[in-house]
């Protein structure tokens, strides 16, 4: 655990990078993203080569989708940017299409990707926040194909995801963090991923301006000041 040495008023705090892994070995499982991530850990082995990630926000599709791609050795990309993207990359490129809304597809184009897909043996993951009944596309020849897609659902976060997550978090940040912080934590954020990231960053600054221990006090003021969108 970091030593916080003597306190110092208005200290501002050191940003030093934190890298976050989109290896597997960090992709954290729990019962509310459990079909994902086996999904991940089935490929290539999968029952289509078009897979659909749908959940809420925060539920975790781009961290799934992200580690994926860095097995796989896919280009992610807005769907809404297929359309640029498309003519310029390698037939046999595997694609993570992120945040498939109604009205942002670009269906021509994800036809296109698809049919690439099957004929030059790559895989395509979707992410997006509603299931694709609810896309409102008018191609009857992509809506074919995304019939065929395979679905996966995540669920917003559960209790365990969000603790393991946030322990995680502070360990990239070589901090120990007291369990009845995250508990305190867990039961009052907003359940989502996003907030997890955000939290563990603001507590962490606070705790280094302070050169304080992260308590709970600490960990609460900050919880405060981001539900207040003050931080």
């Amino acid at each position: 655990m970091r030593n916080p040495g003597p306190a110092k008023p208005d200290q501002l705090p050191l940003e030093l990078p934190v890298e976050h892994s989109n290896s597997r070995d960090d992709l954290i499982e729990s019962a509310a993203n459990r079909l994902a991530v086996e999904m991940v850990d089935g490929w290539p082995d999968w029952p289509s080569r078009i897979v659909i990630l749908a959940g809420p926000v925060g539920s975790g599709k781009s961290h799934i989708a992200a580690v994926w791609a860095n097995a796989a050795g896919a280009r992610i990309l807005p769907m809404r940017e297929l359309a640029d993207h498309l003519a310029v990359l390698p037939e046999n490129t595997s694609l993570v299409l992120e945040d498939a809304s109604p009205g942002e597809i670009p269906e021509e184009a994800l036809f296109h990707a698809i049919n690439r897909a099957k004929l030059h043996g790559a895989y395509i993951i979707i992410t997006s926040r509603e299931f694709p009944a609810a896309w409102g596309m008018e191609l009857a020849d992509l809506k074919s194909r995304i019939a065929h897609a395979h679905t996966v659902e995540l669920r917003e976060p559960d209790d365990t995801l969000l603790a393991a997550i946030m322990v995680k978090l502070f360990a990239d940040r070589q901090v120990e963090i007291d369990p009845q912080v995250i508990s305190y934590l867990v039961n009052r954020m907003e359940r989502s991923l996003g907030t997890a990231f955000l939290l563990v960053e603001k507590i962490d600054a606070a705790a280094m301006s302070r050169k304080s221990r992260i308590t709970r006090r600490l960990a609460g003021e900050v919880l405060q000041e981001v539900e207040k969108g003050g931080a």
